[in-house]
């Protein structure tokens, strides 16, 4: 299986959108820190949203529309509004 997942730093409440295929080990390396962009001083990054998919090329594919696509984003955040620390 191979994952979509948004996450959100506890303090600055900045999201991120990414793929794996072992969502609990990504989640580890992101809050483990050494990546330049979810390395932060303060917080930890909470995993708020996920989708499944059997293929990679489809995680990759929607991965993709969700960070380079405003609309896809934007359309995510609003439905997740009640689920984002803001």
């Amino acid at each position: 299986m191979f994952y979509v997942y948004l996450l959100q730093n506890t303090v600055t409440k900045e999201t991120y959108i990414g793929s794996t295929s072992d969502i609990k080990r990504r989640l580890a390396e992101h809050n483990k820190g050494g990546k330049k962009f979810t390395t932060r001083k303060e917080g930890i990054w909470k995993l708020i949203y996920t989708e499944i998919y059997k293929s990679s090329i489809d995680a990759k594919s929607r991965e993709s529309k969700l960070k380079h696509h405003g609309s896809g984003k934007h359309q995510l955040l609003k439905r997740l509004k009640n689920s984002l620390g803001t």
